[in-house]
């Protein structure tokens, strides 16, 4: 296995493929749903219908994306990786994206396992890639969606019964997942998470960006404004390792904007948009896309993905500068 550079482990698995799933998704689903919400909301003199084909198209290719980038994170040579389109696309149709990741997953690691032991290669390899995928889309990909769809649902359901809890930790949690190298955009997709729930969501993670954004903004000057503010604030994981505490003005601040948005605005997004904040403004094009733009939808998306986060993490971390627990340099980033 070892040979073959089958080597599991978490982080393997669960950081670095889960990772390029998200580049998949990215490539796919949501610059797919970005295009087709630009054809659909383009004044009428420059509607472009053709926007919305192409977006849509790129939607309906996510699973052989997801294949692609799950198989070329784990250094699948060029059969498998060919064959993982498949794999991905076979998993997306019975299992959702948590089923193209799983089966993308299984039968690349068996396909690499295979790949150039035989004198038929082009035969075999492929072969195997494929019966794997499509085998487990078949056997575990219904199981798979059902269960991710389910407590996708259940979150959903929890943010309506309390609304105030409930924001809290979706803001928070998903907030984290999007600085820590995982993918919060996968994993709100994979659950499935819409209504209020990814609105509090996204609201999280806009507050980590803008937070980290306007906080360090007096080290890393207009670059890293944009960098961390419409890029991703996951640019901070070595500063935050160095000293964990400047993760508190964002974080509180995600704590104070979820049940704001769930309870005084019930903010709604949709899975594509839940994961991502401010990052290429698709957290703010979700919104519009799932409640329609009209004024008190624009104030929302202002308010609540850009001023808050803000002021609220400027004055959480200007405290703590003043405290001495966050000092100048703290958050520097540093980029290639």
């Amino acid at each position: 296995m070892q040979k073959k550079g089958v080597q599991p482990s978490f982080k393997r698995y669960f950081v670095d493929a889960l990772s390029y799933m998200a580049l998949g998704l990215f490539s796919s689903l949501i610059i797919g749903l970005i295009i087709r919400t630009a054809g659909t909301y383009a004044p009428d003199v420059f509607y472009l219908p053709l926007l919305v084909d192409i977006g849509q198209t790129a939607m309906d290719l996510m699973g052989p994306a997801i294949g692609v980038a799950v198989a070329y994170s784990l250094k699948a040579p060029r059969l498998v990786l060919f064959a993982a389109v498949v794999s991905g696309g076979a998993g997306a149709a019975l299992g959702g994206p948590a089923g193209a990741f799983v089966c993308s997953l299984l039968s690349t690691e068996l396909g690499k396992l295979v790949s150039q032991e035989t004198k038929i290669d082009i035969i075999v390899t492929p072969f195997v890639t494929i019966v794997t995928g499509v085998g487990a889309a078949m056997t575990i990909g219904p199981g798979i969606n059902f269960l991710m769809t389910s407590f996708g649902q259940f979150i959903s359901w929890s943010t309506v019964q309390q609304p105030f809890i409930m924001g809290i930790l979706l803001a928070v949690f998903m907030g984290l997942a999007l600085t820590a190298p995982i993918s919060s955009a996968a994993i709100a997709i994979m659950l499935g998470l819409d209504g209020i729930a990814a609105g509090a969501a996204a609201v999280g993670c806009a507050a980590q960006m803008i937070g980290f954004a306007v906080s360090s903004y007096r080290e890393n000057g207009w670059s890293g404004l944009v960098s961390l503010g419409l890029g991703t604030s996951m640019l901070q994981i070595a500063n935050i390792v160095r000293n964990p505490l400047i993760l508190i003005p964002p974080t509180l601040t995600a704590a104070i904007l979820g049940p704001v948005a769930t309870m005084v605005f019930l903010l709604e997004n949709n899975p594509a948009g839940a994961g991502m904040g401010t990052s290429g403004l698709v957290g703010p094009i979700m919104t519009v896309e799932t409640m329609g733009s009209t004024p008190e939808v624009w104030t929302s998306i202002v308010l609540l993905f850009f001023v808050a986060p803000a002021l609220l993490s400027l004055l959480f971390s200007e405290v703590m500068r003043k405290l001495g627990v966050i000092k100048l340099g703290d958050m520097t980033i540093h980029q290639s």
